[in-house]
């Protein structure tokens, strides 16, 4: 119970210093970097995973199209 009281107090304490560093002009673009660069990780998963299983579908036969 103790380790989950530590764990939120740390999840607490890092949206506040976030939320600091937001407010300047360094810390708007820092995050924005960061955001971008996630965004662009995570289309290239989903882009891989779309084309591994049109893969996939095509070797199986059921060349159905996915959305």
């Amino acid at each position: 119970m103790k380790s989950i009281l530590w764990f939120t107090v740390g999840v607490a304490a890092g949206f506040v210093v976030a939320h600091q560093v937001n407010q300047t002009k360094q810390g708007r673009d820092f995050f924005s970097s960061v955001d971008a660069k996630a965004r662009a990780f995570g289309n290239a998963i989903a882009e891989g995973y779309h084309e591994r299983d049109a893969e996939l579908r095509r070797e199986a036969g059921d060349a159905a199209p996915a959305n």
